[in-house]
């Protein structure tokens, strides 16, 4: 007589029935799909923040805004702030060829980038993280 049943995890799940080892399997590929999404989305925004740092290193040398719009403009791989910025310099350039009032131009290139900057929150992997109060 086995006083000592083997109580190793392979042998109570080799001894298990099969709906508990279907489980197990299931459990097992959706923990692999979670780490692998995790890992994706850490690497997006990783690049998402980098890229930004990018723009926002040239933004603030205190270069010409036009050629740094049409490099943003152009840059096929440009990251969210390249299309924030963009968005916000055309609406500018458009209201100042038509020769609106100062407060109507940066009301129109401020409504630009807000609707531009949510379109950027909604195509990152996890926008709840990113959202920073007052930048709504």
């Amino acid at each position: 007589m086995n006083l000592h049943p083997d109580l190793s995890f392979v042998a109570l799940v080799v001894h298990a029935s099969f709906v508990v080892q279907a489980i197990l399997a299931l459990l097992l590929v959706l923990s692999l799909w979670s780490w692998w999404q995790i890992f994706l989305k850490m690497f997006a925004l990783r690049t998402a923040a980098s890229s930004t740092n990018v723009f926002e290193d040239e933004f603030w040398k205190g270069g010409d805004l036009t050629a740094l719009y049409q490099r943003a403009s152009q840059a096929r791989d440009g990251g969210g702030m390249d299309r924030i910025f963009s968005a916000g310099f055309r609406e500018y350039s458009k209201h100042r060829k038509q020769g609106s009032s100062s407060a109507a131009t940066m009301d129109s290139a401020r409504r630009a980038m807000r609707a531009s900057y949510q379109r950027e929150i909604d195509l990152l992997p996890t926008s709840g993280c990113l959202e920073r109060s007052g930048e709504s």
